[in-house]
């Protein structure tokens, strides 16, 4: 579960840096997303990606069982573990906010790879993919969804890279902790950053 979770935070990171050209190069943005889309690789690319994202969700569903099985009854007294304890909101909630990236990735995948077509009026032949991300973001309900999945996908990577490092035996290092914190910060609030900008009007 922590080198799958490693690897999607990897792409995560290209994902992030790509999308950022929506704010600033519609031409640009429209040119990466074909340039990827044309190439034949993506097939392979795509099932890779599939397989990490499945292979996570299932790893994870296999450890909360796992961890269930070991204590089938619940503890009759909940407290905050305090002192030097890792135990957080993020980490007590880990499955549930597994579930919303179980619904929200899909989701977000189907529309802005099948959803509507447009094609670019300055590179034809190219979709306008640019034009597509504004006009959703223009809609208050979907960025208060995107938000709201951003926020909660950002607190499982604010525990989950930490953890993925601890599984690996390498987080011995206390600066380990507090990047893997930062890198979850800075990630999931340059996401959350794309639909705001376009909905207050930051990219037309």
């Amino acid at each position: 579960m922590g080198t799958t979770g490693l690897l999607l935070i990897g792409f995560l990171v290209t994902h992030l840096a790509a999308n950022l050209l929506v704010l600033v190069d519609a031409d640009a943005f429209n040119h990466y997303g074909h340039s990827l889309t044309s190439n034949p690789l993506i097939y392979i690319a795509e099932v890779g990606l599939i397989a990490l994202f499945v292979g996570h969700f299932l790893t994870g569903f296999l450890v909360e069982r796992g961890n269930r099985a070991a204590r089938p009854s619940a503890y009759g007294n909940v407290q905050r573990a305090g002192g030097k304890s890792r135990k957080s909101l993020a980490s007590s909630t880990m499955i549930l906010s597994g579930i919303v990236m179980l619904v929200f990735v899909p989701l977000h995948v189907a529309f802005f790879k099948f959803g509507p077509y447009y094609e670019s009026t300055v590179q034809p032949g190219v979709r306008d993919l640019a034009r597509l991300v504004i006009e959703e973001f223009g809609r208050p309900g979907v960025v208060a969804w995107y938000e709201f999945a951003l926020f909660v996908l950002g607190a499982h990577a604010w525990h989950g890279i930490g953890s993925a490092f601890d599984s690996l035996g390498i987080s011995h290092r206390s600066w380990i902790a507090t990047g893997s914190r930062v890198l979850a910060v800075v990630l999931f609030g340059g996401f959350m950053i794309i639909p705001a900008v376009i909905y207050f009007g930051g990219a037309s």
